[in-house]
This record gives C-alpha cells, sequence and structure tokens, in this order.
C-alpha cells in the first residue's frame, strides 16, 4: 500500500493552501452553474396524475403540500418486483429531517411504480418515514424519466399550473442529497440573499431560515 508523503507542518500546509484555492474555485463555478440552472426554461405539466398513499388519493397539487416548489425522487421499485434497488436505497438513506427544506417553500416525495402496500413494506424494513407515494396505473414515472430508470425531477407550482424545471440520473442524483444540496437544483435555489438569482425570486438574508427542525 503507497500511503500520502509525510512532510513537515510547513510544508503540509503550503500544499493544503494551494489545494484550497483550487476547491474555492470548484464552488465559485458550482455557484454558478446553480445560477444558470435558476434561469432555465420550464414545462407546464398538462396531464391530470393522481398518486396513492397511505391517505388515499392524491392529486399532483397534493404532493406540493401548499409549497411552491417539489423535489420529487424516482425510485425504482416496481409493481410486483422484489427487488429493492441498492443505489435507490442508498439515495433514500440519505433523506434527513424535510424540515429544513419545507421551511424554505419546498417539499420533497419519493414516488414508485410499486403499489402503496409494497412501499410500505420496504419503508418498514428500511426504517423511512419521508412522503413516499405510489403512480401505480399512471405513466408518471415513464413520462418523467424516460429511459432512465430513476432520477431527481423539480417541479414549481404557479397560480393553477404545474411546471417542471429541471431533471437529472445517473450520478447527477449524487450531489443533490442534503438539504442545501436540494435546494440548488431548484429553481429558488436556498432563497438566500448571496446568490445570483433572477430578480423577484424569493430571497432572505443569508442563514435567517437556518433553525432547529422543531424550531421552524
Amino acid at each position: 500500500m503507497t500511503y500520502p508523503e509525510i512532510v513537515s507542518r510547513e510544508d503540509w500546509q503550503a500544499a493544503r493552501d494551494a489545494f484550497l484555492r483550487e476547491e474555492k474555485a470548484l464552488m465559485r463555478a458550482q455557484d454558478a452553474l446553480n445560477a444558470r440552472r435558476r434561469r432555465l426554461p420550464m414545462t407546464r405539466i398538462d396531464t391530470a396524475y393522481t398518486f396513492q398513499s397511505t391517505a388515499g388519493e392524491l392529486s399532483f397539487a397534493d404532493l406540493f403540500d401548499g409549497r411552491s416548489q417539489l423535489v420529487v425522487y424516482h425510485n425504482m421499485l416496481d409493481h410486483g418486483s422484489d427487488h429493492v434497488c441498492p443505489g435507490c436505497s442508498l439515495y433514500c438513506d440519505h433523506i434527513g429531517n424535510l424540515e429544513h427544506l419545507r421551511a424554505r417553500r419546498t417539499s420533497f416525495v419519493v414516488v414508485s411504480r410499486a403499489t402503496v402496500p409494497e412501499i410500505e413494506r420496504v419503508k418498514a424494513r428500511m426504517g423511512w418515514s419521508f412522503p413516499w407515494v405510489s403512480c401505480f396505473g399512471t405513466t408518471f414515472h415513464q413520462d418523467m424519466v424516460g429511459g432512465s430508470s430513476f432520477g431527481l425531477s423539480v417541479f414549481l407550482r404557479r397560480d393553477d399550473g404545474i411546471f417542471r424545471t429541471y431533471f437529472t440520473s445517473g450520478r447527477g442524483v449524487e450531489q443533490p442529497a442534503n438539504t442545501f444540496g436540494l435546494l440548488d437544483i431548484t429553481p429558488w435555489g436556498r432563497q438566500e440573499a448571496w446568490e445570483d438569482s433572477p430578480q423577484g425570486w424569493p430571497q432572505d438574508p443569508t442563514h435567517s431560515r437556518t433553525r432547529l427542525h422543531d424550531e421552524y
């Protein structure tokens, strides 16, 4: 096994400082990409999709739960299949307390083609409590993921219309696996004053919405 070179504390600090400059450059490039994402066009969803949940039938608008933005993870779990995707499960294991997202006008839900009883069995096995609904009997999954088998979609609700603003799959789902990562792929972003956002987008003072999750 080849270990890193052993150097003096001064040489280590010099190497760390040089690498930090590259890290900061990458962060600024990511911020610029996020700013471009907030300016992407959006497309109206005209299909009246319905979803099944433990609370009964839900409309697409119901998934927003009164908020303006919605992030959907398209989980691969399929009706009649015993296969629980390890990759989807790894992603779902990272879903934390959603109050931080909800405080920023954003809802999150997992959607699968499996039926509600099939979904609930997997949730119980894995110890998950996040919202997970079924699109069984609809074309929602195929319409949203296309040739992919899983992915992340972002939707914006404006007046009575629902618009899709973003989709990613493959390794694209790796980065937005936390509150800020998910917010970064939404049209409104983190909604903080430091961000480069279109005029009129919601923006609050930086960190002003950050609370303990039971204090929102």
